[in-house]
């Protein structure tokens, strides 16, 4: 009896030492496990296409060129769109962008005088700052960690198809990977498996669909209410509407901002900020949920604390991939019976 409790005893001891252990291995390595969890969640949308090819007797290099070009598509339609959105701020000319700052600057400045900020280094105004020496020495330091930025950002998108290419083709089968570690059992590993796949892949499918709509209307009611670079802040809306719950706040946030310096008008001001959060309202808190089911059994405090961990553990990145992440682990909790009060304290 005391060899059994001395064996749990030291068991929990070892998860202790473990669990962090592993965390720090995800923080230190964080340039491989990002693109390879973002590549993961990528081949799980495809994987239906595979498994149907593959009963149809198709052979796999058509349907991996297939893939591939769909894949490519995507990266055509994107870059094209930052195109249109970088012509859009570049078009403008400098007397605009004076008569915004100027306007921002009767916003901002009063805000910061009320709080008792010591606001841009001894500056009086926004303008005053942005054309300043300072600004261009934060600029200039700074410019080692952007170019450094840019470059493990390329680095991370080469891996995660890299990454894509393998996951797709076979040659890491991670439904097996789960079954020797975790399961030891082939049917408790598919199910589980097929589990985080439907739930996963309905999760990105209705997101992708909810932020596309989301970034459509705003930039379709830029376009109405006359705001400058529609097409910028309709991306701006789509990308950041993947990080659940702070994304859409952030973008609605910047969005009304800048419409102060744009619509001279209060009552046009008032109802194009509060369309902006109708629009808010009916994607992120109505027809999301309707859409997502039952595959997003999740509560809300389990959501922002586990923003918060991956956030803290992988940056933005973390953000974005901190809920498909929680479903995965979600299920895979649900499969044990020592591990289930957790997975319903996430429901």
């Amino acid at each position: 009896m005391n060899e059994i409790n001395n064996m749990a005893l030291t068991n929990k001891l070892l998860l202790i030492i473990v669990v962090p252990l592993v965390f720090y291995i995800l923080k230190l390595l964080s340039f491989i496990f990002i693109p390879l969890v973002s590549a993961l969640l990528i081949a799980l949308l495809f994987m239906p296409i595979i498994r149907w090819a593959f009963k149809k007797k198709i052979p796999k290099w058509i349907t991996m060129t297939f893939i591939v070009f769909i894949l490519l598509i995507l990266i055509t339609g994107s870059v094209i769109l930052v195109r249109l959105s970088s012509l859009e701020l570049l078009s403008i000319d400098k007397s605009y962008w004076q008569e915004v700052i100027s306007k921002m600057n009767n916003i901002l400045m009063p805000l910061i005088k009320m709080f008792g900020i010591d606001y841009l280094e001894g500056h009086s105004s926004l303008g005053l700052y942005l054309n300043s020496n300072e600004l261009a020495n934060t600029i200039y330091e700074n410019l080692g960690k952007v170019l450094g930025f840019v470059q493990s950002t390329v680095v991370m998108l080469l891996l995660a198809l890299f990454f894509i290419v393998l996951l797709l083709a076979g040659s890491v089968n991670v439904q097996k990977l789960m079954e020797s570690t975790l399961f030891k059992k082939r049917l408790t590993s598919i199910r589980t498996f097929m589990i985080i796949e439907k739930s996963i892949v309905k999760f990105l499918i209705v997101k992708f669909l909810i932020s596309a709509g989301t970034g459509i209307s705003f930039g379709i009611m830029c376009y109405f209410f006359d705001i400058k670079f529609p097409v910028f802040w309709g991306l701006l809306a789509f990308g950041l509407n993947f990080i659940q719950m702070i994304g859409s706040i952030v973008s609605t946030a910047l969005l009304s901002i800048f419409s102060f310096a744009q619509i001279d008008h209060t009552g046009t001001l008032v109802a194009f900020i509060l369309v902006l959060i109708g629009l808010q309202i009916l994607f992120g808190s109505i027809l999301e949920p309707i859409f997502m089911g039952q595959a997003f059994s999740i509560n809300t405090i389990t959501i922002i604390v586990m923003l918060m961990f991956w956030g803290f553990l992988w940056g933005v990145p973390g953000l974005i991939l901190s809920v498909p992440i929680t479903v995965a682990v979600k299920t895979i909790l649900e499969q044990f019976p020592k591990t289930q009060i957790i997975s319903k304290i996430m429901s």
